[in-house]
């Protein structure tokens, strides 16, 4: 099995990618290998790994709140019921936030950002764009990841996995060293994972590196090893999206095919 993992900026800029060949190293010392990594990465250059891998973890919303269309809608067209349903906080927190955001913070206290209101949805924006593209080529991709393409949030499969996600991002001092210690506890955790020679450019990018979590979440979807939309959640799940948080530890990934 190969694994893709994309951290997707909005532009080719700061976008990076990571595949992770599961038991590949012919030198018997782990049961995974880094075998590609890169960063400024275009739109094409995804689409081309997803075809070669056998899943795809991608850190960027794959859809929006359900309730956000008819709201559009009826602002362009001057019907006030489904923009007057979303009066108050309370009803704008359902155009800001999907079902699988307040799972998500439900289980890790973590609060994905708005693919609505913050400026993520400009990367959104670009990950429809690549998701027309790949239907293109292959197919559809079920938005809720029981395809090849899941939705994955690194900070929090990080707090899953015991490691402290915290302060890394960003190109200070301090940032700096938080991700060496970041990646030096990965490695203690994954000594299963071989790096392949990126270790410094893992050390000195926080795309990289998160890149490389989401490709590590993208296994543990493949294995259906990651909390699953039950019947509560799983019409919203195909429309909006699902976030794959890992149900399994970081030693359990490499076992079984």
């Amino acid at each position: 099995m190969k694994t893709l993992g994309v951290d997707l900026a909005a532009a080719t800029k700061k976008t990076a990618v990571a595949v992770i060949d599961w038991g590949a190293d012919s030198t018997g010392s782990g049961d995974a290998r880094l075998t590609h990594l890169a960063l400024d990465v275009d739109d094409q250059h995804i689409v081309e790994l997803f075809g070669s891998t056998d899943m795809t973890g991608v850190d960027c919303p794959v859809g929006w709140p359900d309730a956000l269309i008819p709201f559009l809608t009826g602002h362009l067209n001057n019907i006030a019921a489904p923009v007057l349903e979303h009066d108050g906080i309370a009803g704008r927190r359902l155009l800001a936030y999907r079902d699988t955001d307040r799972f998500c913070t439900a289980r890790t206290g973590l609060i994905p950002l708005s693919v609505s209101a913050d400026r993520l949805a400009h990367p959104a924006m670009r990950c429809a764009v690549i998701q027309a593209k790949i239907a293109q080529v292959h197919g559809p991709q079920p938005r809720d990841g029981s395809g090849r393409l899941a939705e994955v949030y690194p900070a929090a499969s990080l707090k899953i996995w015991g490691l402290n996600g915290r302060g890394y991002k960003g190109r200070g001092v301090p940032e700096a060293e938080r991700l060496a210690l970041l990646l030096a506890a990965l490695e203690e955790q994954a000594s299963w994972l071989d790096l392949g020679g990126h270790r410094d450019s893992l050390a000195g990018s926080d795309d990289l590196f998160d890149a490389v979590i989401a490709s590590l979440t993208a296994r543990a979807a493949a294995r259906r090893r990651t909390l699953l939309p039950d019947s509560t959640h799983a019409a919203a799940a195909r429309t909006e999206g699902w976030i794959h948080l890992p149900d399994c530890r970081l030693d359990e990934l490499p076992k079984g095919s």
